[in-house]
């Protein structure tokens, strides 16, 4: 049964057709389960749509945009609200803690340690937990929250409706049964990743991340040398850290009570008096509320009974705030910490609020890799040259030092939504000395003077170092040439430093080399196109006969000259229905700069396979460009596209070839938002199917 609109109490989940493990396994949901699901998600999974809530006869919201999967679906589980669950809940009891957080039966230790450090900092929590939220004045039955996704922070809005089992939460709850901000945190995040399925196992930094929107790196323990000092430098610059054991067997613990494979928060370094002299110690908290360290300096419940806090004084134990209880907060020293933890993962800030040291500089470039532009693959190929290079100024050195500390960060686009593994690293080379590029002479005798280890397929490579005062060339790459791909280049430096995009050379410069993107010399800079947007849509609202007039005004004037002729108010509808997230059929000029940055894009490539200059692309060119795309198709699909996107000669026109793109885009996203579970398949009902057929 699913979630009725009418009705805003309890939800009863389907009973299995037969047993649980034919119904509910980790790769296929049986049909009854299926159909629930279809009915629960009206319009799927808010990745690729606005928001869609619907009050019940009590004026409460129900989100039915929330994927719901098979570990929400086991029997006995029922959906309540929480004055369902408690006679008087509060979103907030005496201030939101790292205390307030115990692990449910998912396995999202990584993101509860991410909360928990995210916690110490009440500026973060507030930008990504807005104030004035409650179960009292102006409850509607839905909460917000924001996550920074790509260089913006996201809003994502969730009901209240949470899982149960005799009537007690089955994922992440406060140890005081009245407080649920936790729960509710923990729920949004789920909906931004897909599902609770989503959070089961996962990288504590990612999380840190999209909590802050800082930069995280991950550390060997045992190769730092002053332990102590760097963890007090990075507490200082407010910086998130959480550690682990990968040696074990999954969250299962030493005989000193250390999870393997388990993410705890490091939340204080602390130089302790004792009556023999200071140790060294830090402060760590496993999210499951319990489960704690058992060797030297621990505390257990109802005494200190480690022989170490005897030589402690009263006072300096309440500077430290010791508490003897069993809450999965512990003290232990350096030397045991780095017997007992291999890995840190360290979430540098790049706001300016809430540290007491300086706080980074962090200045940031969106850029593309583009197949046989601005895509030259990695180092030891011979088109390196073409990818993206940025102008790196190093200026002012470190306080007592005579180098520049920097932290620079790779961070791919969604690739995983796109289901493509792309390899990424970072090169910095020296500044020619009268120019900010590096043509591809420059680079058959400079040497790299830092670079990342190895290409690597995660989300975001991060490379931290410091180097002499000088000029030098951040060249972001992939491991293979021609690969299509979008980017978020991160710098962080201390305050004075810079990095830009680096100059494209001037004519007179004939030493030097650059093959400019094509679109640049069809369509117009950012700016003009604003201009254009002000002067063809009305009240700052772009609607299909505005695109239609103004890119037909943008068309003529350019090298594209002429194609405005194949371009149809239809082509308009459906690039504006089809970037729309709010159902409205119109976008704003944020909206709109989404659409410009693939319409630069997506010119570029049909720039490129447009061989002949006919301002067409011939049928035999159609894949090439789609695969520089990132998108592969079939013999079949090529087929539809001669079909159904050519004109009468059989050609693709700029216009159809943006048409094109879009709704090939658009339908793999879409499709990829409702297979929640990796299935290769997905079952909609009748209303899902009407609405995806017909608005697009």
């Amino acid at each position: 049964m699913r979630r009725s609109q009418s009705s805003s109490s309890e939800v009863s989940l389907p009973p299995p057709e037969d047993d649980v493990d034919s119904v509910c396994s980790d790769e296929l949901f049986g049909s009854q389960s299926r159909r629930w699901l279809a009915d629960l998600m009206t319009r799927g999974p808010p990745a690729e749509r606005g928001d869609v809530f619907t009050t019940g006869q009590d004026g409460l919201f129900v989100d039915y945009n929330f994927p719901v999967g098979e570990l929400e679906m086991q029997p006995g589980v029922k959906w309540k609200r929480p004055k369902e669950i408690c006679p008087c809940p509060q979103f907030v009891v005496g201030g939101a803690t790292r205390l307030d957080i115990c692990q449910g039966k998912l396995a999202d230790c990584w993101l509860l340690s991410a909360i928990a450090s995210l916690s110490q900092y009440p500026s973060l929590l507030k930008q990504v937990m807005p104030p004035g939220q409650s179960f009292q004045d102006g409850y509607n039955g839905c909460f917000t929250f924001r996550f920074w996704q790509y260089g913006q922070w996201e809003e994502v809005k969730v009901d209240d409706l949470l899982p149960t089992q005799d009537n007690k939460l089955i994922f992440l709850c406060s140890p005081e049964k009245y407080e649920f901000w936790s729960s509710l945190l923990e729920k949004a995040y789920a909906k931004l990743k897909g599902g609770y399925r989503a959070l089961n196992m996962g990288l504590p930094h990612e999380a840190m991340v999209d909590m802050t929107g800082g930069v995280a790196e991950v550390l060997n323990i045992s190769t730092i040398r002053d332990l102590p000092g760097l963890l007090s430098y990075l507490l200082d610059k407010g910086a998130l850290i959480n550690c682990a054991n990968s040696q074990g067997p999954l969250e299962q613990g030493n005989k000193l009570g250390i999870m393997f494979r388990h993410a705890y928060s490091l939340t204080a370094v602390e130089k302790v008096k004792t009556a023999h002299g200071t140790e060294d110690l830090v402060r760590i908290l496993n999210p499951w509320g319990k489960t704690e360290w058992q060797g030297p300096w621990s505390d257990m419940k109802g005494s200190l009974c480690s022989p170490e806090w005897n030589t402690v004084s009263f006072e300096e134990q309440k500077r430290l705030g010791i508490i003897s209880r069993e809450d999965g907060e512990f003290w232990m020293s350096v030397s045991d910490f780095r017997q007992n933890f291999e890995l840190m993962e360290v979430c540098h800030r790049t706001d300016q609020s809430g540290t007491s040291g300086l706080p980074w500089c962090c200045i940031m470039h969106h850029g593309d890799w583009v197949p046989s532009i601005s895509a030259g693959g990695p180092a030891n190929g011979g088109f390196f040259w073409q990818n993206p290079q940025f102008y790196f100024n190093l200026s002012e050195v470190d306080r007592d030092q005579k180098t520049c500390s920097f932290v620079l960060a790779l961070m791919q686009k969604h690739q995983r939504r796109r289901g493509i593994d792309m390899s990424i690293a970072l090169h910095i080379y020296p500044a020619p000395r009268n120019n900010k590029y590096l043509s591809p002479e420059d680079l058959t005798v400079l040497q790299p003077v830092l670079f990342s280890p190895h290409y690597s397929s995660r989300r975001e490579v991060v490379l931290r170092g410091s180097l002499p005062p000088g000029r030098y060339i951040i060249i972001p790459s992939t491991a293979e040439p021609n690969q299509q791909g979008a980017f978020l280049l991160r710098v962080l430096t201390e305050q004075g430093n810079a990095a830009t995009p680096a100059n494209k050379p001037s004519p007179q410069d004939s030493s030097i080399t650059e093959r400019s993107f094509p679109h640049q010399a069809a369509l117009p800079s950012l700016k003009s196109t604003e201009q254009l947007f002000n002067k063809h849509c009305k009240k700052g609202i772009c609607k299909p006969v505005h695109l239609y007039s103004l890119l037909t005004e943008i068309i003529q004037g350019g090298v594209l000259a002429g194609s405005e002729k194949f371009l149809a108010l239809e082509h308009c509808k459906s690039l504006v229905i089809l970037m729309d997230s709010q159902g409205s059929a119109q976008l704003t000029w944020p909206e709109f700069q989404s659409l410009w940055e693939k319409i630069m894009r997506w010119t570029d490539i049909f720039l490129v396979f447009d061989r002949n200059k006919s301002k067409r692309l011939e049928y035999q060119e159609v894949a090439p460009a789609l695969k520089a795309a990132g998108i592969v198709v079939d013999d079949l699909i090529i087929q539809l596209v001669g079909l159904r996107y050519t004109e009468p000669d059989l050609t693709v026109s700029y216009p159809g070839f943006l048409f094109l793109l879009m709704k090939l885009e658009t339908m793999i996203h879409k499709f990829q938002a409702y297979d929640i579970v990796g299935s290769g398949s997905v079952t909609m009902n009748y209303k899902e199917w009407l609405h995806m057929t017909l608005y697009n």
